[in-house]
């Protein structure tokens, strides 16, 4: 089993850009540059694929939490994947008398500490193909091989998918989901 996990530890990084090499070039994400010297706020703020997020960070008020030192594992969800949930859920999110509710979805997403691929498909191999993180929000999300690429269950049993790895931060690490993780 351990050397089937490698294996697909070795296809992920080729396949899926899993690698995890500090002096590999940050991707391209949401089709703007990002960059290593930068936070997660504002490399976020580039990206044309997650200005739902940025909308939602800004009303929940963590702008100030996430340009924060850190460190943080971020989980960020596209706006395609905001826009698979049920209509009208975004929209009433981002009231302002469903803060609280916004921010536990987003700090749903973070893990504190920089988990690059590399140590979550490790932490996913020493741990029988499963590994629970505990967020910000205080909830548990699992981490498990998906074919060639890194599954994530919500507290709902709802599956996102790694659609891009490790995009380094200097406050942190980002890693592009397809859904929304909901506690």
């Amino acid at each position: 089993m351990k050397a089937k996990i490698l294996g697909t530890m070795l296809a992920c990084a080729i396949a899926a850009g899993c690698s995890s090499a500090n002096t590999a070039e940050n991707p391209m994400v949401g089709g703007a540059p990002m960059y290593q010297s930068k936070n997660i706020v504002e490399n976020a703020m580039n990206s044309k694929d997650h200005t739902t997020l940025v909308a939602a960070v800004k009303a929940a008020d963590l702008v100030d939490t996430l340009s924060g030192p850190g460190p943080f594992t971020v989980f960020a969800p596209t706006n395609a994947a905001f826009d698979k949930l049920p209509a009208g859920t975004v929209e009433t999110l981002l009231k302002p008398e469903n803060k609280p509710t916004l921010g536990s979805v987003l700090t749903y997403h973070v893990v504190p500490g920089t988990l690059d691929a590399k140590s979550l498909l490790a932490d996913i191999a020493a741990n029988k193909g499963k590994a629970m993180l505990k967020t910000v929000n205080g909830e548990n999300i699992t981490l498990e091989m998906m074919g060639n690429g890194i599954g994530i269950t919500d507290a709902k049993g709802n599956m996102s998918m790694v659609t891009i790895a490790d995009v380094r931060q200097s406050n942190g690490i980002i890693h592009v989901i397809d859904k929304v993780l909901l506690p």
